[in-house]
């Protein structure tokens, strides 16, 4: 019974790190989309695509607040069978991009695009997802990879630390400029 009941747990353990390498596939190509077309759209490369009802500028991480809740409705209402969470797990992971790629908005209620916090959350939502993804399970872990994790954990919290001194120069630096592009590309 218990062998049974290893193989079982084993083969939901390794469809949990197939489910999160699509999410995490999903995210990282729809955060590097979504940034390259913004950037585009403020640089009038590409037409302004932006939507506007009433006047005010319907953000993305509005349709990423959207995408949540309705992949969230349909797993948890409709229970899907496993094809179906496959394609879940790849809106999952365009939901959540859109919504933090756009985090400063959600502590500043507004502000500009180029938010620091915005950049920080996504590389702590692809840190998690990533060790979620690619790290063995949790029963399989031996020593060397323990430490492994906490040199993986100590070498992000170095670079955020890293990131976060760095970036209140360069944005110093830059964030004027790139205001300045933002406020260029609304009509």
């Amino acid at each position: 019974m218990k062998s049974i009941y290893r193989r079982i747990r084993s083969i939901a353990d390794g469809e949990t790190s197939r489910l999160a390498r699509r999410v995490l596939f999903a995210f990282v190509l729809t955060f590097i989309l979504s940034r390259a077309i913004v950037l585009l759209i403020m640089s009038r490369k590409i037409p302004l695509m932006y939507l506007y009802f009433r006047g005010t500028h319907v953000h993305h991480l509005n349709y990423g607040i959207l995408l949540l809740t309705v992949t969230g409705g349909y797993l948890l209402f409709a229970k899907p069978h496993l094809t179906a969470k496959r394609r879940a797990a790849l809106v999952y992971g365009v939901a959540l991009a859109l919504t933090f790629d756009e985090f400063g908005m959600w502590l500043h209620l507004g502000g500009s695009y180029w938010q620091r916090a915005s950049v920080d959350a996504v590389v702590v939502i692809a840190s998690f997802l990533s060790l979620l993804a690619l790290a063995p399970s949790l029963e399989h872990i031996r020593p060397r990879h323990r430490w492994a994790l906490f040199a993986l954990v100590l070498a992000i919290v170095a670079f955020g630390t890293v990131l976060v001194i760095a970036g209140k120069e360069v944005g110093k630096l830059e964030g004027p400029k790139l205001r300045e592009l933002e406020m260029s590309s609304t009509p």
